[in-house]
């Protein structure tokens, strides 16, 4: 009864001594706070009253325009640098499944047969014997019980460095939206500057007809043509800059969709009063930032160190492994399975006990807990720089329409003023420098409007970009 009160004894504190030192090995995973402030910036630029709402940012309800839809779905099938984030994800969903199976007994079946003739030593005639033996087994081979979580860990390792290059697969994705939308918007825009630029030298042309035939008429002296000549050969020469434009927006487009586009895909222009990008809703919380796709590849890379932390610590116990076997022998293949065969077995247990290694178990798990505190400066630092990049986009929100209001503004201040100076100088009221002024100022901000137009859809695209965190 006493030895048994013993035993039960050594039992309880043989199990307790365990359970203690797998708690001590396990490293437990903390979220390091997130390094910004709950609300946005706030000063004259900022227009965004934060809220609790969120919403997903479907690409297919942001862009309005078919031929764009179009576009970006080309480019998510074939833009090669999306591809080679899909395949990543096939290797690192290969590397998890590889070590999650270590975990696992690996069991191994043999089937082996041994026949020979040897002399007989106990005949004086040379007589020789015939011996025959067979055997079929199954087994474990070196399996390595995890009672102290390397194995697991090692796999939760993997499987967290899987999730993360899942989420850079998004964030590329998410990525590549931006640029084929701001590639299709760009080229829409310099076509517009290049249609623009043609019809400004269309009309200087019809003027400077007319100069000639006032100098003909003798009302007129060739200071107005020479005059009348530099906003013409001024949209010549923008001609010739916006083709080149227009073609390297092509070649920069077809690279990111990941195929030459067909001629109806293609923009003709930017149109003033259509709609190619939703309304972002921009009244969030910033923690909505912790749901991006790169903070979250981010966290889970942190994760994986912290799990790693675990595998180091893990090193510094025993390892034990077994080898067992068990099937049946005998001297006929025939009874090899059948009645006639024994029945065999082995088993082969090993303990593997770290006594010294001249430091290199703790250098292991020093730089373990390095690369944790490495990946949570990392985590930290995508926060901090996603706040920067949403504040920045917010900004830009916060003004543009206001500046755009202004500009048309002025582009329509600049029109009259023009046509006021044309119609004195016709009539003979004033010279033609004040009209060739007036129309090279209309000139140069009708091309400023169109460019702060793709501005403000830049920005709407912007805000799609570092806010998305859903597209699959």
């Amino acid at each position: 009864m006493k030895t048994n009160k013993i035993i039960h004894i050594s039992i309880s504190l043989t199990l307790s001594m365990f359970l203690s030192a797998c708690s001590l090995i396990d490293s437990k995973y903390e979220q390091p706070a997130a390094p910004i402030p709950v609300n946005w910036p706030k000063g004259e630029a900022y227009k965004v009253e934060t809220s609790n709402i969120s919403e997903p940012l479907l690409w297919e309800n942001m862009i309005l325009d078919e031929k764009l839809k179009e576009v970006i779905k080309i480019s998510l099938n074939q833009n090669r640098t999306l591809k080679q984030a899909i395949a990543n994800i096939q290797s690192a969903r290969a590397t998890y499944k590889v070590q999650n199976a270590s975990e696992f007994p690996t069991i191994n079946g043999e089937v082996s047969g041994n026949k020979s003739k040897s002399l007989n030593s106990s005949s004086s005639n040379n007589s020789t014997n015939i011996s025959e033996s067979y055997n079929a087994n199954v087994g474990l081979s070196s399996y390595e019980l995890d009672f102290f979580g390397k194995a697991r860990n090692l796999s939760q390792a993997d499987f967290e460095s899987y999730l993360s290059v899942k989420e850079n697969e998004r964030t590329t994705r998410i990525t590549i939206i931006a640029e084929v939308t701001n590639a299709w918007l760009t080229m829409a825009a310099d076509k517009s500057l290049l249609n623009f630029a043609q019809e400004t030298a269309v009309n200087s042309k019809k003027n400077l007809d007319i100069i000639q035939a006032r100098i003909k008429a003798g009302v007129d002296s060739k200071v107005a043509l020479y005059d009348a000549q530099t906003i013409y050969f001024q949209a010549l020469a923008d001609i010739e800059k916006y083709k080149t434009q227009v073609a390297q927006d092509l070649n920069a487009l077809n690279l990111s969709v990941g195929e030459n586009l067909k001629e109806e895909l293609l923009p003709t222009g930017l149109d003033e009063n259509a709609q190619y990008f939703t309304a972002i809703p921009v009244g969030l919380s910033s923690n909505v930032l912790l749901n991006r796709p790169d903070i979250l590849a981010a966290e889970h890379d942190l994760k994986a160190a912290n799990a790693n932390i675990s595998v180091a610590r893990a090193a510094y116990f025993p390892s034990i492994s077994i080898t067992t076997t068990a099937g049946v022998a005998s001297s006929a293949l025939s009874n090899l399975f059948s009645g006639g065969a024994a029945s065999v077995w082995s088993f082969a247990p090993n303990i593997s006990l770290p006594i010294f290694d001249w430091g290199s178990k703790e250098a292991s798990l020093d730089y373990a807990k390095s690369q944790r505190d490495l990946y949570i400066a990392k985590y930290e630092l995508a926060i901090q720089t996603a706040f920067s990049e949403v504040s920045d986009a917010l900004a830009r929100y916060g003004t543009i329409e206001n500046q755009l209001s202004a500009q048309e503004n002025l582009v329509n201040a600049s029109k009259n003023s023009y046509f006021l100076s044309e119609k004195r100088y016709k009539a003979g009221i004033d010279t033609y420098l004040n009209a060739l002024t007036a129309q090279r100022n209309l000139y140069s901000v009708e091309q400023d409007l169109i460019s702060l137009r793709l501005t403000k859809i830049n920005n709407r695209v912007t805000l799609y970009r570092v806010l998305a965190n859903d597209v699959e």
